[in-house]
C-alpha cells in the first residue's frame, strides 16, 4: 500500500498543536510576519491600490490560504510578479471595484483548474530549473535589499525584476551606495552579526536571532533619534493606522458586479488565473526543495486554495495573492514546522494594523532588509553551485541559464528561459538513448531498442543504420520495447529492405508492425499480494 506523503493525511489539528511543532511555528510566524509586512505594503503601493488591500492580502493568505492549502511550509500574499498586471488592469478597467471582480473570475477559474487536475503541470519542471529558480531568487534578495541595508531604495519594497523605474537593480544599488545613512548602516550590520552568531551562543539560542535583530531594530532607531544618525519615516515600517472600529470596517469595499458582462473585466481575471497559477505552482515546488523533510505537497489541492483565497479577496478589497517563494524560504529558515506559522502570520498581520501599528511603525527597514539578505545567501551560497557543476553540463546549463535569467528578467520570464533550456537537453539526452549497440563477434551486430521508442528517436536511429559497416549481419531487437513510433518502423523497414545494396544482412526480432499507447491503467504498478 503506497505511504501518504505528510502533506497528504487527513486534517488533525492536533498534528499542528504538538508542543515540538507549535515551539518552531510560533517564532517561525513572527520572522514571516515581518518580512511579509513590509512587502505587502510596498507591493500595493506598486499596483497603485490602496496600502490596507496589501495587508489584506496577506492576512487572507495567511488564514485562508493557509489552512486550506496541503502545502506545510508555502506561505501565500500579494505577489511582486503581478504589480505591472494589476497596475495595468485597475487603469484599463477604470475603478477599484471593477478589478476587484476581475479577481473573483481568476479565483474562481484557478478552482475548476484544480478541480480538472490541471496542477499536475508541476510535475514537469525540470529539477535544474527549480534549483535555478531558488539561486536566482536569492541572489535577488540579496541585490534587491543591499539599497534598504544602507538606507535608500527609490523603488518599491518586494521588487523582483531587473528593470526598475529609476533604471536597473545595478543603477539602484549605484544611486543608494552614493546615499548611505549611517544610522541605516550601522543597524543592518549590527543586525547581520546577530543574525550569524546569535544561533551560536548556546545559552541565548532559545530566542529566535530574527526577533532580537527586530528589537535592536527598534531600540536602535529610538536611540538614534535627533542625532545625525536618525532615520527618516521612509526608512521605517509605515503601516495604516486604524483610530475606531467603524474607520477599520471602512477600508473595506465589494467588487462591482454590475461589469460581469465586460469582456475585459474576463481577460484581466483569465490573465491573473494564469499568471497566479504559474507563480504559486512554481513557487510550490520550490518550497517542497528545501523543505528539511522533503513532503511533497498536493498541487491540485494548492490551485483551489489559491482559487478560494483570491475569491475573498476580491470579495473584499485585496489583491490577486499567490504563493510567494520569499516568504515561504524564509519560513523554512525561521524552522517552521506546518503551515500553523503561516496561518499564524495571517493574524499578526491583523493585528499589527488594528491593535499596535505604532509599535510596528518603529522598525526599521534596514534590519528587516538584513533578515532577508541572511535569506538571499542561503538560498544561493556556493555550494548549492558546487552540487550542481558537480552533476554534469546536463543540469548545471539549464540551471546556470535559469539564474542568470531570472535574475536579469523577471520570475516568469527567467523561469521559460530555463524551461526552454532544460527541455532542451532532456530531449538531446533522449534522443541519444533509444536503443543499445553491441557488436557480440566481427561482423554481427545486436541492437536492442529502448522500452520507449518515440519520433523524436527516428534521426539517431537512422543515423546508426546508415553508418553500419558493410556486410555485416545486423540484428535489431524489440524485445524491451513497449511501444515503437510508426515513423521507426518505417525506418528499420526501410533500412531492411535497401541494406542488400551494402551486403548488409538485417534480421528483426519482436518487433511487431504496429504499436499502441498502452493504457494507463497498464502502466500502474500493481504490487504481488502475499499470502
Amino acid at each position: 500500500m503506497a505511504v501518504k506523503s505528510r502533506a497528504e493525511k487527513p486534517f488533525n489539528i492536533n498534528m499542528y498543536f504538538a508542543h515540538g511543532n507549535l515551539k518552531k511555528d510560533f517564532p517561525a510566524s513572527v520572522v514571516v510576519f515581518l518580512v511579509a509586512l513590509p512587502l505587502c505594503l510596498g507591493i500595493a503601493l506598486a499596483s497603485g491600490a490602496p496600502l490596507f488591500s496589501g495587508i489584506l492580502t496577506g492576512i487572507i493568505g495567511g488564514i485562508v490560504v493557509g489552512a486550506a492549502s496541503g502545502s506545510q511550509l508555502s506561505v501565500s500574499g500579494p505577489a511582486a510578479g503581478l504589480t505591472v498586471i494589476v497596475f495595468g488592469a485597475i487603469a484599463k478597467l477604470g475603478t477599484y471595484e471593477t478589478f476587484m471582480l476581475a479577481i473573483v473570475i481568476a479565483g474562481a477559474i484557478q478552482i475548476i483548474l484544480g478541480i480538472i487536475k490541471a496542477g499536475t503541470i508541476a510535475s514537469y519542471f525540470p529539477s535544474a530549473v527549480i534549483e535555478g529558480m531558488l539561486a536566482a531568487i536569492g541572489i535577488i534578495l540579496i541585490l534587491k535589499q543591499i539599497p534598504h541595508a544602507v538606507g535608500y531604495d527609490a523603488d518599491f519594497e518586494g521588487d523582483q525584476n531587473f528593470v526598475q523605474d529609476s533604471g536597473n537593480t545595478f543603477s539602484a544599488i549605484g544611486a543608494a551606495l552614493g546615499r548611505i545613512s549611517i544610522g541605516a548602516l550601522i543597524i543592518s550590520s549590527l543586525s547581520l552579526l546577530t543574525l550569524i552568531y546569535w544561533p551560536r551562543i548556546k545559552k541565548l539560542s532559545i530566542f529566535p536571532a530574527p526577533l532580537v535583530v527586530v528589537l535592536i531594530g527598534v531600540g536602535l532607531n529610538i536611540a538614534f533619534a535627533g542625532t545625525p544618525f536618525g532615520l527618516r519615516a521612509e526608512q521605517l515600517v509605515s503601516v495604516p493606522i486604524v483610530s475606531s472600529f467603524s474607520e477599520f470596517t471602512s477600508l473595506f469595499r465589494s467588487p462591482d458586479f454590475s461589469q460581469l458582462s465586460n469582456k475585459e473585466v474576463w481577460t484581466v481575471g483569465v490573465t491573473i488565473a494564469i499568471v497566479a497559477s504559474l507563480e504559486s505552482l512554481l513557487s510550490l515546488e520550490a518550497v517542497d526543495k528545501i523543505d528539511p523533510t522533503k513532503r511533497t505537497s498536493p498541487t491540485n489541492r494548492e490551485l483551489v486554495a489559491q482559487g478560494t483565497g483570491n475569491i475573498v479577496s476580491g470579495l473584499l478589497g485585496g489583491l490577486p495573492l499567490t504563493a510567494v517563494i520569499v516568504r515561504s524560504s524564509a519560513n523554512v529558515n525561521a524552522g517552521a514546522q506546518t503551515k500553523l506559522s503561516a496561518i499564524i502570520h495571517g493574524f499578526w498581520l491583523l493585528a499589527s494594523l488594528v491593535f499596535f501599528p505604532f509599535v510596528i511603525n518603529l522598525i526599521p527597514l534596514s534590519c528587516l532588509a538584513a533578515i532577508l539578505l541572511f535569506t538571499g545567501y542561503k538560498l544561493a551560497n556556493l555550494t548549492l553551485f558546487k552540487k550542481m557543476w558537480s552533476r554534469g553540463r546536463d543540469q548545471y546549463i539549464p540551471f546556470f541559464v535559469t539564474v542568470s535569467a531570472v535574475v536579469f528578467t523577471d520570475l516568469l520570464t527567467g523561469v521559460g528561459i530555463g524551461m526552454a533550456v532544460g527541455v532542451f537537453f532532456i530531449l538531446r539526452t533522449n534522443l541519444r538513448n533509444p536503443y543499445f549497440y553491441t557488436i557480440a563477434e566481427e561482423g554481427n551486430i545486436r541492437i536492442r531498442l529502448a522500452e520507449e521508442v518515440s519520433f523524436l528517436n527516428k534521426a539517431a536511429i537512422q543515423y546508426a543504420l546508415t553508418h553500419l559497416p558493410k556486410e555485416s549481419t545486423v540484428v535489431i531487437d524489440g524485445k524491451n520495447s513497449r511501444y515503437i513510433d510508426q515513423d521507426v518502423l518505417e525506418v528499420i523497414h526501410d533500412f531492411q529492405q535497401n541494406a542488400t545494396t551494402k551486403s548488409i544482412e538485417v534480421k528483426l526480432k519482436n518487433i511487431k508492425e504496429h504499436y499502441t499507447v498502452p493504457p494507463l491503467k497498464e502502466m500502474i504498478y500493481k504490487p504481488e499480494k502475499f499470502n
